[in-house]
């Protein structure tokens, strides 16, 4: 049987050029897409993330404690009745001002079936009616407050302190004081006293804070809102948190590392150690010399390396307060007033370190 070679021949070569036409578009595709790649890599160095920088700075955090207060007559004295009986008349109101010997009250200790003289109270000193707790008709017995008499143009704050921040407690601590009918007005204020026992019921402490000034505008009575600074963290650089990135168990800031031959702007990454925190600002003890310019914005962007613009001179720089109330550098970065609970925490939170 004679078979013809023709068709094999034709079919040999359609083999071929199937295996070379697989061949030729595997290599293209693979050089067009490191082409595409090496292009974008290209690009890629090109790109520049605009961030906001501040230049390092060592500051002093200062740690505090929130509570409540009152204000009180800095000197005060309770009169109490010299017999019991009941009240028949209140001679004075709040705020009136009073001499030693002026009747205040009169008692009538007169029992079913028998007479007695009225009593009078009298102011044992001279002052200001600051409380009268009692009304005509109540009974009262020897032990009982009539009224409070009260020197009103010397004003302290009584506060309440958790047992917790005993160790930090002292003479000469400062405050700053928000009252609720001036809620826009910080008057300050220093520790004069600290109780020496532990209240059972509460477990707290009271402290006494006296007015660096007098003003007006106190009056005995008033609430207060008592921001206690207990703490200073001083002799280090302090960023804000917002620059910090954590990988692992290790803390970096981005630091605008300058090109002086290409005049470009790079972030290096660099690692740090932390120290205290203190709303929203944070120690570095190591890593970051004074005068380098840190990120402080635009940080989730960033990478190793990588171009960068500084917004911060056109756009406004981002900084921290000067010296606000809450630190050289910190905060009360809109820090909420304690509620009427009388409830108190700490500023610092530790920090990521």
């Amino acid at each position: 049987m004679i078979f013809s070679k023709r068709p094999f021949i034709i079919s040999l070569i359609v083999i071929l050029i199937t295996v070379a036409a697989a061949l030729f578009f595997n290599t293209g595709g693979k050089n067009a897409s490191q082409g595409a790649r090496g292009k974008g890599g290209k690009d890629s160095a090109q790109i520049e993330i605009a961030v906001r920088t501040k230049a390092a700075e060592i500051r002093t955090l200062h740690d505090y404690v929130l509570t409540n207060g009152e204000i009180e007559a800095l000197n005060s004295v309770a009169v109490y009745p010299d017999i019991g009986g009941k009240i028949l008349s209140v001679n004075v109101l709040l705020g009136d001002n009073v001499k030693r010997g002026d009747v205040i009250a009169r008692i009538d200790p007169s029992e079913p079936g028998a007479r007695y003289a009225l009593s009078p109270v009298v102011a044992p000193i001279s002052g200001s009616i600051i409380s009268t707790p009692l009304k005509p008709g109540t009974t009262v017995t020897t032990g009982s407050t009539v009224a409070i008499i009260g020197d009103i143009k010397n004003l302290q704050v009584t506060a309440k302190i958790p047992e917790r921040y005993t160790a930090v407690l002292k003479t000469g601590l400062k405050a700053n004081i928000v009252l609720q009918a001036y809620p826009d007005i910080v008057f300050t204020a220093t520790v004069t006293r600290v109780s020496p026992v532990v209240d059972a019921a509460s477990r707290t402490k009271e402290i006494i804070l006296k007015f660096d000034e007098d003003d007006t505008r106190i009056n005995a009575g008033m609430f207060a809102n008592v921001t206690l600074y207990t703490l200073d963290y001083s002799g280090s650089i302090v960023v804000t948190n917002n620059a910090i990135v954590t990988k692992g168990d290790k803390k970096y800031v981005f630091v605008a590392s300058d090109d002086t031959d290409t005049k470009e702007t790079f972030a290096k990454q660099t690692e740090v150690t932390l120290g205290e925190a203190v709303d929203g600002f944070t120690q570095i003890l190591s890593g970051v010399a004074e005068g380098e310019r840190i990120v402080i914005e635009g940080v989730q962007s960033l990478s190793d390396g990588v171009r960068i613009r500084d917004v911060s001179v056109s756009a406004g720089q981002k900084d921290m307060p000067e010296n606000s109330n809450k630190a050289d550098s910190i905060n009360q970065s809109d820090k909420e007033k304690p509620k009427n609970n009388a409830d108190a925490g700490s500023s610092n939170n530790g920090g990521d370190r």
